[in-house]
């Protein structure tokens, strides 16, 4: 018989364990023995807005199921009662309503599954459109933010490449880290704190009762009490403590929460609408506000009569948004300050445009005087008639007011205004722009009698005087143009009168200014050079040049000492062409050279003004008083003769060199400059007798030379190591001639002769880097790279120091493959030379493509300013396709160094891969101009015998087509 189990015993099998169920709220473990509880940010979970989902850790209360009150399983197991809804405020949410969800009874079909696979797709075709814009973005910020903040490897970079430069002394010197801390004080890196159990603290408590056993034996004996007795705590309620810390806890905790759910005080959406209604000019705290508020009110009442007082309240006011509140302030101000013209201006300024024209036109009463606020009212009206007729009725009030002449002046036609002009300088005969202004507007006649009263009136101004000076020159100019045009009509008797009279007007310029000097002394002026200078550049700004060399000729000597006076007139002539004033500086030149007509350094500086700032024909002109003057200077005739036949005059510049030999018979500079002449101009026979007279009258080792390559370029290689043979008998220690020698043999196929003679060489000239080469490259062209070596090392420890030695070596090891002992020697060659830009260039292309950067780095640390490395900067660059940074730092090289063709080889190139032909042709006439002679890959074109006769515009272009591009 089946035994039916009792609801009793169900029930006890349904109920869960003590230790298995939850705290209850509150719950604190050990408080009743006096532990102390302390609740953490992780239990109040964090802060929330009314609208979050509530926290899965705090679940509503489970739904009772009521069971039969009849008897649950009696009756054979009657089935159970629906549930019914609990409808208590602690089941409601606010997505699910009463007691869970609205579909919990709806089932999820493959419809629904479609469906969210749908949208899933759409969100990411969407995701993935926003991809790229969102990386990028990423990327930017990320880069802004390591460029803000630099990784600490990146801070030390720098220093990490210092500590090359360490040496092992400081290595050494390098104190040990020692422990200087005191042991005694350490604490541990980790400290661990356990509370102390009850009974612990109970004892120590029980302790301070000193015994109460012995309290009991002198109670029974009659002794005394404990002294110390009172002392004792026995009643310590352990307890309280715990709760006064679990309240000092809360109030902390409840200035940031308001509940146990962690909902924070701030309410974010009215924070974001207080952030919107702040005035963002307000710069300082609301405190700080009131504060000034406060101190400017007191100020206002202690002394109503400060006008600032009330200009900072009304700014104050506006600052802070209350433009209204500012206007009533100033307005009080302007009852308490009326004769201040600041209060009344600040009061305009603050009204509307409408109500601004009668606060000014109540200024006006009360300041009638002021001219600021005549101006500030003519200012606020717009029609130009109503502006007129203020600034006349202000002229009425104010009639020795320069400004408001000035700025009536300027409304009116050039009719009116010389009326006006003309009044003006009788209210006001102190101020020369009125007397100057109206001089411009007058005829030449009327000018003149202006001028001459101007000076009456203020006889102390020299600007008068200048004016003067450029009214006689500008009638002057306008009489000479006219001249001219009478003369092209043919009326000769007409312009050959107005031509005198032009004449007669210029050289009164000088006169005047002569004048000027002589009054203003007389008055007691003081004539300061400096002034008088700076005068005669803003006069050649205006055109007028004679009155700026007049100024310049009669101010040029005062204040200066006599034995400074060259130098003095050099700096005045650089000065005046650093600032573009030609004409002021070719005066300073002419004085200058009337004075010291025999300076060389003078007629240099004066031909190269004008060839770099002016005329052909000016700058022959000044040639050939040059020469004229110092027929000795060499220097001077090749300048004259180059001019002339630059500009195609051959039998000009012939006749040069002819007057110059005639001066410098025996002079070598000028027999190579007439043998180039002729060799240039296809004349060959005539060079060869001008050689061979050079050589009979002038045998020097450049003659020599010359002429060996004369016969060279003209293919008579016998006739040209025979005239070599005889420059090394008289000058052995010659290295070019040498070098003639060696490479003369080399064409001729005599090698062995060749070797002989650059051994020679090299043990009558150790000191030439040229020669040296050229015997390791001979040795390299028979194959034997070994002797190469041999001989670049015997090189290196003759000449330590030459650079192009050290970089032939790593190049020889760079072209028979062993990039191992290159770069071991180029290490060495950088520890020799830190200083060489032709090896840090070298360099930066060894290494490898990710290292280049840092080397170029180190490099220009080490050689800033060396054209070599600049180059390589730019060939670098040119390697990473960055284009105008490639451009700019080639720029940079060429104003270094224009005398280095390889720049403008290599600068040329790039501007046919990257330029425009306007930018090519450009490159090409700067690189003529410059006439670069040195550079690697420059000379192996320029030097080439077949290139002999061609110029600079030629050889670029074959340069160019030989270097190649960085890769």
């Amino acid at each position: 018989m089946t035994t039916v189990p009792s609801a009793q015993f169900l029930a006890s099998k349904k109920q869960k364990s003590f230790f298995s169920l939850p705290a209850p709220p509150g719950y604190v473990a050990g408080v009743g023995r006096g532990a102390t509880g302390f609740t953490t940010r992780s239990d109040i979970g964090p802060a929330r807005d009314d609208t979050d989902i509530t926290d899965d850790r705090h679940a509503h209360p489970m739904k009772k199921k009521k069971e039969d009150e009849e008897g649950g399983v009696s009756g054979g197991g009657a089935p159970e009662r629906d549930e019914e809804e609990d409808l208590n405020e602690a089941n409601y949410d606010e997505f699910t309503g009463y007691g869970g969800s609205l579909f919990s009874k709806d089932p999820y079909d493959k419809d629904d599954a479609e469906a969210d696979a749908i949208y899933n797709a759409v969100d990411n075709r969407l995701d993935e459109k926003r991809r790229e814009y969102r990386e990028e973005r990423s990327k930017k910020v990320l880069e802004k933010y390591r460029q803000e903040r630099p990784k600490i490897q990146q801070q030390f970079s720098d220093l990490k490449r210092g500590l090359a430069d360490v040496g092992d002394d400081e290595w050494k010197a390098i104190p040990e880290v020692g422990d200087a801390r005191n042991r005694s004080k350490r604490l541990p890196r980790y400290e661990k704190f356990t509370p102390v159990p009850d009974n612990v603290l109970a004892r120590a408590a029980g302790a301070t009762e000193l015994a109460p056993a012995l309290d009991a034996r002198e109670q029974k004996y009659g002794g005394m009490e404990t002294p110390m007795g009172g002392l004792a705590t026995p009643d310590l309620d352990l307890r309280k403590v715990g709760e006064a810390r679990n309240t000092l806890m809360g109030m902390r905790l409840s200035q940031v929460s308001d509940s146990v759910s962690g909902q924070t005080v701030v309410d974010p959406k009215g924070y974001l609408t207080d952030l919107q209604s702040m005035i963002p000019t307000v710069g300082g705290d609301i405190q700080d506000i009131k504060k000034a508020r406060l101190l400017l009110k007191s100020v206002r009442e202690t002394n109503p009569g400060h006008p600032p007082a009330w200009i900072a309240s009304a700014r104050l006011e506006e600052v802070t948004g209350k433009v209204q509140a500012a206007r009533n302030i100033i307005q009080k101000g302007c009852e308490a300050c009326p004769k201040s013209e600041d209060i009344w201006l600040e009061a305009t300024r603050l009204q509307p445009p409408e109500l601004a024209k009668s606060v000014i036109a109540q200024a006006s009463i009360e300041l009638p005087s002021s001219v600021r606020i005549w101006g500030k009212a003519a200012d606020l009206e717009v029609d130009p008639k109503k502006k007129r007729n203020v600034y006349r009725r202000a002229l009425e009030r104010i009639p020795n007011s320069v400004r408001l002449w000035k700025e009536a002046v300027e409304m009116e036609d050039p009719d009116d205004a010389r009326i006006l002009l003309s009044r003006a300088v009788e209210c006001c005969p102190a101020s020369t722009e009125l007397w100057l202004a109206l001089a411009r507007l007058e005829t030449y006649q009327n000018a003149k009698i202006v001028i001459n009263k101007a000076t009456q009136s203020i006889p102390t101004d020299r600007q008068i005087f200048i004016a003067g000076a450029k009214l006689e020159e500008t009638q002057g100019k306008l009489e000479e143009a006219q001249a001219a045009e009478l003369m092209a009509q043919g009326r000769e008797e007409e312009a050959l009168k107005l031509m005198a009279s032009s004449q007669d007007h210029l050289k009164r310029v000088s006169k005047i200014i002569a004048l000027s000097l002589t009054a203003l002394t007389r008055k007691g002026v003081e004539i300061n050079r400096e002034l008088w200078l700076k005068d005669a550049v803003e006069v050649e700004k205006s055109g007028a040049t004679i009155t700026c060399q007049a100024i310049v000729h009669q101010i040029i000597e005062q204040g200066i000492e006599v034995e400074d006076r060259k130098h003095a007139w050099i700096e005045d002539a650089d000065t005046f062409i650093a600032s573009g004033a030609y004409e002021c500086a070719r005066a300073v030149y002419a004085h200058a050279l009337q004075v010291f007509p025999n300076k060389k350094s003078l007629w240099n500086k004066s031909a190269m003004l004008e060839k770099n700032h002016g005329s052909r024909e000016a700058f022959e002109s000044t040639l050939e008083q040059a020469v004229a003057n110092c027929p000795r200077v060499e220097t001077l005739w090749l300048m004259l003769a180059k001019s002339k036949w630059m500009a195609g005059d051959i039998a000009g510049s012939r006749s040069v060199l002819s007057k110059a030999f005639q001066a410098n018979p025996n002079s070598e500079e000028i027999w190579l400059a007439a043998v180039k002449l002729e060799s240039e101009n296809s004349e060959d026979q005539r060079a060869r007798l001008l050689l061979q007279k050079a050589r009979t009258s002038a045998p020097t080792a450049r003659v020599m030379m010359k002429s060996a390559k004369l016969e060279w370029a003209l293919n008579d290689l016998p006739r040209a190591l025979e005239i070599v043979k005889d420059g090394l008998a008289s000058y052995p220690q010659d290295a070019k001639l040498w070098m003639m020698r060696g490479q003369l043999l080399e064409l001729m196929d005599k090698r062995q002769e060749a070797r002989e003679a650059y051994g020679e060489a090299t043990r009558k000239c150790p000191d030439s880097a040229p020669l040296w080469l050229l015997s390791s490259r001979l040795e390299e062209k028979a194959k034997n790279p070994t002797r190469a070596r041999a001989i670049l090392e015997g090189a290196r420890m003759k000449n330590p120091k030459k650079a192009e030695i050290w970089l032939e070596a790593v190049r020889l090891e760079l072209r028979s493959g062993n990039k191992n002992s290159a770069e071991v020697l180029m290490s060495k060659a950088l520890q020799e030379i830190p200083d060489s830009g032709i090896l840090w260039a070298e360099a930066i292309f060894m290494v490898e493509r990710a290292a280049r950067k840092t080397k170029s780095v180190d490099a220009l640390k080490k050689c800033e300013h060396d054209p070599h490395v600049l180059l390589a900067v730019s060939k670098l660059f040119w390697t990473e396709r960055k284009i105008a940074k490639a451009r700019e730092w080639f720029m940079r090289a060429v104003r270094l160094d224009p005398d280095l063709g390889d720049i403008w080889a290599y600068l040329y190139k790039f501007e046919q891969q990257y330029g425009a032909e306007e930018e090519q042709r450009d490159v090409l006439k700067k690189c003529a101009e410059a006439e670069p002679r040195h550079g690697e890959e420059w000379t192996k074109v320029s030097k080439n015998i077949r290139n002999y006769r061609k110029k600079t515009a030629e050889i670029l272009p074959m340069v160019a087509d030989a270097v190649k591009v960085p890769e």
